[in-house]
């Protein structure tokens, strides 16, 4: 093998980790929750849904990926270079978005090894809690992250598919509303955005690659590509479980109000749906606990405080007492559906602030940005910020 090509393979290694960490982080126990919710209220109107959330997920993604890995800064020092303090307000609200999307993961994590086991849903959480700690207390966490969230995404992504199949959905009708839809939800619209790119999601598999010291104009077609297969991951992942999801609500089954995800699973496939329900459940969970975890304390660690400079003490923290708050507030679907509500707030927010530093900080100003890509971004940003204003006002 020549010199060459093991940093070839290096890099393409590090550009499918930080993909499937971004894509296993928008697609964990919230978004099986929010698509099974949405899709018995929606029926094949959902796909327009998920198709204008993967639109905007685009807008998003490639303008935070590229302001991230051109100045090799994380997003709150991007923040901080525009306006002294800004940084520690974004990071604030990605952090408090993280504590709530992690306490339904840990939820998620309780739940599937309560239907696969049968021991309670604390026990499974705190279980559950103990194997995501003890994955940050390998060595080479970085390598470690990057095999766990391709496994974790190619088996959820097979068996799902199998619980399609046996859902036989109404393919061509989905496909047909997908692009031209019976009815319109913003509040559906809002939450499925802000828990798919959402809050600290958006920013995950881009740090990721800081982290691994990818920045700079040289790794730009890298870096687009990177994201490019993140948002292609996490799209057909969402595809296929509205397409399970479609095909047992459209036979007039009704969903359990407090797992409507789970109920699709067992109709489709009976005792051994349920089962791969469990399974894909914890993949999702245990990859969501892990991406929330990892990026929330990426937008602490570069502050000035002694006891934030250990990442692993940090992060078993913020597990443990995310772990903690669940066992203590049980339920957790209405959190779920509230918390990708709160991040779609954050969205808008956060992806103004590095489009802003583009047209201002000296390190992005010497690489324009094609104008189609920016005016994407704030396309993003008035649609999810007027949209999330509007379904805030339905729930009030």
């Amino acid at each position: 093998m020549s010199k060459t090509s093991s940093p070839l393979k290096s890099m393409i290694g590090l550009s499918l980790g930080a993909a499937f960490l971004m894509a296993n982080s928008s697609i964990g126990p919230g978004f099986l929750t929010q698509t099974s919710f949405y899709t018995e209220q929606l029926i094949t109107s959902f796909g327009f849904v998920i198709l204008l959330s993967i639109i905007l997920d685009f807008g998003a993604q490639i303008n935070i990926w590229r302001a991230i890995t051109l100045s090799g800064m994380r997003a709150q020092e991007i923040a901080n270079e525009l306006f002294p303090g800004l940084g520690h307000l974004l990071s604030l609200l990605v952090v408090l978005g993280g504590f709530a999307f992690n306490i339904g993961n840990i939820a998620g994590c309780g739940l599937a090894l309560n239907i696969l086991t049968g021991i309670s849903f604390a026990k499974g959480a705190m279980l559950s809690g103990i194997v995501a700690i003890v994955i940050f207390w390998v060595d080479e966490i970085g390598k470690v992250l990057d095999q766990l969230t391709k496994i974790l995404g190619i088996l959820k992504i097979g068996l799902s598919l199998l619980i399609v199949y046996a859902a036989h959905p109404p393919i061509l009708e989905a496909v047909h509303h997908t692009f031209i839809p019976e009815k319109i939800s913003l509040l559906a619209i809002v939450t499925i955005v802000g828990g798919t790119v959402g809050g600290y999601i958006t920013f995950s598999g881009a740090h990721r690659l800081i982290d691994a010291g990818i920045s700079g104009t040289e790794h730009i077609k890298f870096v687009t590509k990177s994201a490019t297969t993140g948002i292609l991951i996490s799209s057909l992942m969402r595809f296929i479980l509205f397409l399970a999801a479609v095909g047992v609500v459209s036979q007039g089954i009704h969903l359990d109000k407090n797992n409507p995800a789970a109920t699709v699973f067992e109709s489709a496939g009976g005792r051994w749906g349920l089962f791969i329900f469990g399974i894909v459940l914890w993949s999702a969970a245990i990859s969501s606990v892990i991406g929330a975890s990892y990026t929330s304390y990426s937008f602490i660690k570069n502050l000035k405080i002694k006891i934030l400079q250990n990442e692993r003490k940090c992060i078993t923290a913020f597990i443990v007492i995310s772990t903690s708050i669940f066992i203590f507030l049980g339920k957790p679907k209405e959190l779920l559906l509230m918390a990708g509500l709160v991040n779609g707030f954050i969205l808008p927010f956060a992806l103004s602030i590095m489009l802003i530093a583009g047209r201002k900080l000296p390190i992005l100003k010497q690489y324009k940005y094609p104008i189609w890509i920016e005016a994407m971004g704030w396309m993003v940003v008035v649609m999810m910020g007027t949209m999330s204003v509007l379904a805030l006002t339905q729930q009030l």
